[in-house]
């Protein structure tokens, strides 16, 4: 079990916009972002995209922390994202659990869920297995 205990851990895009990972195994990841006015869209809602972004790293930093070792990184690939209701404060928590791992493909269902354990959003994020580029 790898786990994170501060924001630090966060680099590029999610380091950007505010991702905390929280935990990263080879079967379950969490995270958070508390939410701000940069997070949202014109009408006052965290914009779609947030959420998208949270689950596709979530998933591949469960998938990459496993797979390094054999020479390999990992990819979103897809997702499917249903948004089920608004979150416009607080903080957004993100639960990643592994329905499979193959060789060359790991499939993820992320629930995002506001302060009060409301599904908010649901995504199945499918990641990519790939080697890693030659330096």
């Amino acid at each position: 079990m790898t786990q994170v205990s501060d924001a630090s851990a966060s680099t590029g895009f999610d380091a950007l916009y505010g991702l905390e990972a929280l935990e990263l195994t080879p079967d379950l990841g969490r995270a958070q972002l508390r939410v701000q006015d940069k997070h949202k869209q014109p009408f006052g809602l965290v914009h779609g995209g947030i959420y998208v972004a949270m689950a596709a790293s979530l998933a591949c930093q469960c998938t990459r922390a496993v797979v390094v070792s054999q020479g390999k990184t990992a990819a979103a690939l897809a997702n499917r994202t249903s948004f089920l209701r608004p979150v416009t404060a607080g903080t957004i928590h993100a639960r990643a659990v592994r329905r499979h791992a193959g060789r060359t493909t790991w499939v993820w269902e992320v629930e995002l869920t506001d302060d009060q354990g409301r599904l908010c959003v649901l995504t199945r994020m499918t990641v990519g297995i790939r080697d890693l580029p030659m330096s």
